[in-house]
């Protein structure tokens, strides 16, 4: 399926759960992720390919977007088994360039194997190390890059970092917000909060993402969906005002001024303009998916 809108809600779906696989597509989110790496044991791997693979044959359109979470040791065995014409992409864990440009030639191969226009396979790389932290504008301009995600628990253990919190985390979050817009990518994707009954604490803690630049965030469990597509969807509130501030630049431009003063007396300029336009985008880009699910 290829990238149309911004997904908000990214469901992890372990992929050696027939079970889960059977419902996932309904639980709401705008995309799955069906993991091959960290929720399906080593020994279980081969038998996850397989019934992904299955899977993916026996699937009609989800309704949302696919992507697969691949082993990087193991990128060429799962890209083989596991990306077909329906998947949008794939996740790419411990991501740095050097794995991201194997991953590409793979990739590749494999667009020529099942028919697929070249570069419709999209990347999705997760920072979860200190030398990916250090690459991350190299991991955002790789090729084929949607959007960059963070992994928050591998890299605060690679950093040595003692229970992080926001405040550890800010600098690190500010990186990967800054690199995604260098690169023209897709605003990042956050990291999962791991207390999926704390459903208060997610959305508390996913506006704070919103607020730092990101736009969508990993589930582990289908009750956090709804609370992250919510975060994530601009509200009527606030779509009126980014609308009312769009049109009062807009007619004060047509006046001769480049700038114009809103209702509540702020100054209104090209760049409030700019964040509210973005609001609008976001805005559109719900509406479109509501009517494709």
């Amino acid at each position: 399926m290829p990238l149309s809108a911004a997904p908000r809600s990214y469901l992890y779906v372990p992929a050696d759960r027939e079970d889960r696989l059977a419902r996932a597509a309904d639980r709401g989110a705008d995309a799955l992720i069906l993991d091959l790496e960290d929720s399906v044991p080593g020994p279980a791997k081969e038998g996850a390919r397989r019934l992904l693979a299955g899977w993916l044959r026996a699937s009609g359109d989800p309704g949302c977007e696919l992507w697969v979470r691949i082993n990087g040791a193991a990128a060429e065995t799962d890209i083989t088994a596991a990306v077909t014409p329906l998947v949008t992409g794939v996740v790419v864990p411990k991501a740095e360039p050097a794995l991201l440009a194997r991953v590409d030639e793979l990739l590749a191969s494999r667009e020529r194997e099942i028919g697929v226009r070249a570069g419709r396979i999209r990347v999705l790389p997760v920072i979860e190390t200190a030398r990916g932290l250090l690459s991350v504008a190299a991991v955002a301009a790789a090729p084929r890059v949607a959007r960059l995600g963070l992994g928050e628990a591998d890299l605060g253990a690679d950093l040595g970092l003692a229970s992080p919190g926001p405040r550890e985390l800010l600098p690190i979050r500010l990186q990967v917000v800054i690199a995604s817009a260098a690169a023209a990518t897709w605003a990042p994707v956050g990291p999962t909060s791991t207390d999926f009954r704390d459903l208060a604490g997610l959305e508390d803690s996913t506006r704070a993402l919103l607020a730092l630049g990101f736009r969508a965030r990993t589930a582990i469990h289908p009750a956090q969906v709804p609370v992250i597509n919510s975060v994530f969807t601009p509200s009527e509130t606030e779509i009126a005002r980014a609308r009312s501030l769009v049109e009062a630049l807009a007619a004060a431009e047509r006046s001769g001024s480049g700038v114009a003063i809103g209702d509540d007396g702020t100054m209104i300029d090209a760049a409030v303009a700019r964040s509210a336009q973005e609001v609008l985008a976001r805005a559109s880009d719900q509406s479109r998916a509501g009517r494709r699910r």
